[in-house]
């Protein structure tokens, strides 16, 4: 059997990622965006991702070459220059490819790229602790829970919690970390 293929996502695959984007943004509470981006929006959005430095990858199946699959991408956490070690992940699998393992796949790449650029920790915001597969996921590949922020969203007609998870990546706090310039 062909394992999938992953890969860094590019300009090209913007309109992939946003026909993933775009429903979950809907009708889900995955992400607490209320309208899908533009197709522009998009693009500017993996570009800053890519000046920065920061990994945005794309999984393809077999049975679909060129048809992004599912994505992940790092981004900075917060902007204020003391949290430059740490970066914020999102995940997204397509309906029609749920169940290939691709959510793993990408998150374990995603965390192995951030750790070896040298970042100390990676944080989810997952929008709801009823969205148990993000959940699930993200505990599998050795995230613990930071928090709930309680109704901090309102979607879909009713007040949404944020649920948070982290983890450590390489040595986490447990040493200084290598200086990093302030802004990325």
């Amino acid at each position: 059997m062909t394992p999938p293929l992953l890969r860094d996502a590019g300009p090209a695959d913007a309109a992939g990622i946003l026909a993933i984007y775009g429903p979950r943004v809907i009708d889900g509470t995955a992400s607490y965006e209320e309208a899908p981006p533009s197709l522009e929006e998009m693009g500017r959005r993996m570009a800053d991702v890519a000046a920065r430095g920061l990994p945005w990858l794309v999984a393809e199946l077999p049975e679909a070459p060129g048809r992004v699959a599912g994505y992940a991408y790092a981004g900075p956490f917060r902007t204020r220059s003391a949290y430059r070690h740490t970066v914020e992940n999102s995940v997204y699998v397509a309906d029609w490819a749920q169940g290939h393992g691709l959510g793993r796949l990408l998150l374990a790449s995603l965390i192995d790229r951030c750790a070896a650029l040298g970042y100390r920790r990676m944080v989810a915001v997952i929008g709801e602790k009823a969205n148990a597969a993000s959940v699930a996921l993200h505990a599998r590949l050795g995230f613990v829970e930071a928090g709930v922020i309680p109704g901090c969203g309102f979607k879909h007609g009713r007040w949404l919690d944020l649920y948070i998870m982290q983890r450590p990546l390489g040595d986490g706090a447990r040493t200084p970390p290598a200086d990093r310039p302030i802004g990325l």
